[in-house]
Order: C-alpha cells, then sequence, then structure tokens
C-alpha cells in the first residue's frame, strides 16, 4: 500500500483522486494534506482520518518536513503547479499532476527535466488516454485496419452550461489568472491527437474569439446578478443551473452548503451567480485550429461552447477506410472504402462500455494505473510529462498563432 500527499484538495484534489483511493485502501492511503480552504482540507482531514501533524495550510511547511509520502497529487490552480513540483521532485516524490502542468512553457520542461534526473515519477492527468473511447480508437489504427492515418477533424463540444459555469463565472474564465482555453481545456485533445497519429507536431495555426458571452449580448433589463434578474428565459440563469444540481457537480462548486438555500444564498454573493453578458471573463468562446504533423498527417480541431450536449466527436480519415466516434453515444464506427456505390457498403460498429468513473472512465483508468507504476516503480506512464509536453507545445503555439494571426512552427 502506497501513501498519498494531496497538494490542493479542491473539486479533483477530493472528488477525484482522494476518493478513489478512499474506495481502493487496499492501493493507497490519504496520509497528508495541503489546502487554505478550511472547509475542503477539515473534510479531508475527517474522511481520511489524518495525522493532524500532516495537516497543512501551506505548502512551505509541508516541504520544511521530511518526506511524509510515496506520491504528491498535485491539483492546485494552473499556475500554482511549477513551485510544488519542482520542491516535491527535489525531496523525492513521485507526482501525479493537474493539467496544464503550467501555463509557461519553459516551466513545462523544467519539471520535465527534473523528474528524469531524479528519477521519479511524473504523471500527468491526461485522463482520455485512459477511456474506453479514445483507447478502442488508437486500437482501430494501430490494427492497420484503416491503413494509413491522412488526416482528421475533431470536435470538442464544451456545452454551453458548462462553458458559462467553467469558463465564463468559474475559475478558468479569465487568462490573465489562469490560462486559455486551449491549453486548459483543450491540452486534453492536442495530446489524443498527437498519440492518435503517433508522431509530435511540425507546425499549428489557430483562430478564434469571445464572441458571444459579454456585455454586448446583455438583454435588455437584465440584472448584474440572476438572484435579481427579471429575465425569464436565460438557460443561463444560475437559478436554473445550480439548485437542480444539489449535492453534485457542478453545485458543489458553488457552495459548501449543499441545500436549496444555502446554494441560493451562495450565488446572491459568488462569481457563480454573475450574469455571464457582465463578467470579467476573456477567454475564447470558440477556436478552431489546424496542426500538420511531422509524418505528414493533418489535423482540424474544433471547440466550441455552442453545443447542447458535453462530448467530443471525432472522424479518422485513412488510406483504406474511415473510423467516426462519437463519446457521448459510445459508439465508434468503421467504414472501408468500396471500389463502386453499387458495391453494400462494409460497416463495423463498436458499441463502448458503460465506463466506470468521470471523464468516461479516463479517472480510474489514470488512478489504476498510477498505482501499478507506483508497485513496480516505473517511470514509464501512459501520460508521463516527457509524453504530455508535446501536447501542452502545440497548445502553446496554438494560442501564441490566435493571437498574434500566424503559423506556429513547434521546436
Amino acid at each position: 500500500m502506497k501513501t498519498v500527499a494531496i497538494i490542493g484538495a479542491g473539486q479533483r484534489g477530493q472528488d477525484i483522486y482522494a476518493n478513489f483511493i478512499k474506495n481502493h485502501s487496499e492501493m493507497g492511503k490519504v496520509v497528508a494534506v495541503v489546502e487554505p480552504n478550511d472547509f475542503r482540507r477539515e473534510t479531508l482531514v475527517r474522511e481520511h482520518d489524518i495525522p493532524r501533524e500532516n495537516v497543512f495550510t501551506n505548502w512551505d511547511d509541508f516541504f520544511k518536513r521530511e518526506k511524509l509520502a510515496d506520491l504528491a497529487i498535485i491539483s492546485t490552480m494552473d499556475r500554482l503547479h511549477y513551485e510544488p513540483t519542482m520542491k516535491a521532485l527535489d525531496k523525492g516524490y513521485n507526482i501525479l499532476l493537474e493539467k496544464p502542468m503550467s501555463i509557461n512553457k519553459e516551466e513545462c520542461v523544467d519539471m520535465v527535466k527534473k523528474a528524469e534526473e531524479k528519477n521519479l515519477l511524473l504523471m500527468v492527468c491526461h485522463v482520455l488516454r485512459y477511456t474506453p473511447f479514445f483507447t478502442k480508437l488508437k486500437e482501430i489504427i494501430d490494427s492497420g485496419e484503416i491503413g494509413k492515418v491522412v488526416s482528421i477533424q475533431h470536435n470538442e463540444n464544451v456545452g454551453a452550461f458548462h462553458m458559462a459555469h467553467s469558463f465564463v463565472r468559474g475559475n478558468w474564465r479569465n487568462s490573465d489568472e489562469s490560462s486559455p482555453i486551449i491549453l486548459q481545456k483543450s491540452c486534453h485533445d492536442m495530446d489524443i491527437l498527437s498519440w492518435l497519429v503517433d508522431d509530435e507536431c511540425e507546425s499549428i495555426s489557430s483562430f478564434g474569439e469571445l464572441s458571444f458571452f459579454n456585455n454586448d449580448n446583455k438583454p435588455e433589463g437584465a440584472a448584474d446578478r440572476c438572484v435579481n434578474c427579471k429575465v425569464e428565459d436565460c438557460v443561463f440563469d444560475a437559478r436554473k443551473i445550480y439548485p437542480p444540481m444539489k449535492g453534485g457537480w457542478p453545485s458543489t462548486v458553488v457552495s459548501e452548503v449543499q441545500t436549496e438555500e444555502g446554494i441560493l444564498n451562495a450565488i446572491s454573493e459568488n462569481a457563480y451567480g454573475r450574469c455571464v453578458f457582465n463578467c470579467d471573463n476573456n477567454v475564447c468562446d470558440h477556436q478552431s485550429t489546424i496542426i500538420k504533423f511531422k509524418n505528414g498527417v493533418t489535423a482540424t480541431f474544433s471547440l466550441s461552447a455552442f453545443t447542447d450536449e458535453i462530448s467530443r466527436t471525432i472522424k479518422i480519415m485513412g488510406t483504406k477506410g474511415e473510423i467516426r466516434g462519437h463519446e457521448g453515444k459510445r459508439e465508434i464506427e468503421v467504414v472501408k472504402f468500396r471500389s463502386n456505390v453499387k458495391q453494400d457498403k462494409d460497416i463495423t460498429v463498436h458499441k463502448i462500455e458503460i465506463p466506470v468513473g468521470g471523464h468516461g472512465g479516463g479517472d480510474n483508468g489514470l488512478m489504476n494505473e498510477l498505482f501499478r507504476l507506483l508497485e513496480n516503480k516505473s517511470i514509464e506512464s501512459l501520460s508521463s510529462g516527457a509524453k504530455s509536453l508535446q501536447s501542452h507545445l502545440m497548445a502553446f503555439g496554438a494560442e501564441d498563432a490566435r493571437v498574434n494571426n500566424t503559423v506556429v512552427k513547434i521546436k
């Protein structure tokens, strides 16, 4: 059984990683926590029976102590990844690091180099690689069934209410405080594309902007806060989003008190109750990216807030056939080419198993591999820092290309 320290007991640190460990006590135990928020910290202490001497409000005090665990899970906000990661590596901790690794590409490279120098595991939470859906896509491509991959069309359907919650009102609304949406949300997708293509990006270009969630589109007569608003047909009304979801995401992000009264009190005061057309958000609500890989494969990637469902869809085109995949429907269709239209279509449909755990089963897959690697003392993770670095370089390049209206060569 491995011991774990959690640095940042927020939504993911607690609801995903800590809960997985609690439900798989034969694998590990949380023995230390670093978290400034009293409610989150004490909840973790209580649920995992963490010794009081191993409870910290800041990581400076944590790192003054001798090494307390085999693994450090770092799930702080985007701009607070680098310092605790570098200090943890110096202390000899293996690390599970939330994505994005950093908002600075030089820091990403530094972390990878440090982990390699220390011969320690640095695993990044690119959970899509562990989902049954994307695992099956990779299996089909590698089998040669559709020949050599030539091009890919990939879509991230963010979902309108998800966009409103996380990227208009929430923690990742403003790139000056967190990171650009192509890095924070879609480094997952850059990683998946690179993994499926099995090569590095050569050049990238991107276009996108904040078109809808701004003051220009505020309805006439709308208030600055939903609790005071008389506009009845707004789907982004916080009173419609959060109280019906009490006890689950995203309501648990909004209020520590999960009652209708508690949630309404919270949105009357905090950021999640603001009008979506009157926030300090600046990240794109839609962005299109064009990618060329070194092996000649081209890909287009589109992220958009303007979808009802939250899912990913993909079309992979090869020299012998094509693949169409719908993550939300858990369906993959493989179509082989015909010599003429009179021939019957050669179609194989794969129904993907119902995943266990969040993010399409990726959260559980990631955690299972993490503890397997710790037991085997291996640092060759499917989502190692070295492998994840490519997706970050692509995201940095895409944002550079978007802002400067250019094509960026990835070095």
